[in-house]
């Protein structure tokens, strides 16, 4: 193998140890992941509900479309 490429492999085995020792030193507790003292995730209002609701399935939320065309299984 010619000097330069050891010099390169040399050098990324260097970074990505140098990655996994700071990924390990510096790793969030397990407090922190549980979100202990954290507004809890279902804290939204009910506008933000509604919005979420009407902005990723869209329509009305009272109207039936369950007696619509549906698609039949192929088997």
């Amino acid at each position: 193998m010619s000097p330069r490429l050891v010099i390169i492999l040399a050098v990324v085995g260097i970074i990505a140890s140098g990655v996994v020792v700071a990924r390990w030193a510096f790793q969030p507790s397990a407090a922190h992941l549980s979100g202990a003292g954290e507004a809890s995730p279902q804290a939204a209002s009910d506008d933000d509900r509604r919005a979420h609701r009407e902005k990723f399935f869209g329509g009305n939320a009272e109207r039936d479309i369950r007696g619509g065309q549906e698609m039949e299984p192929r088997w």
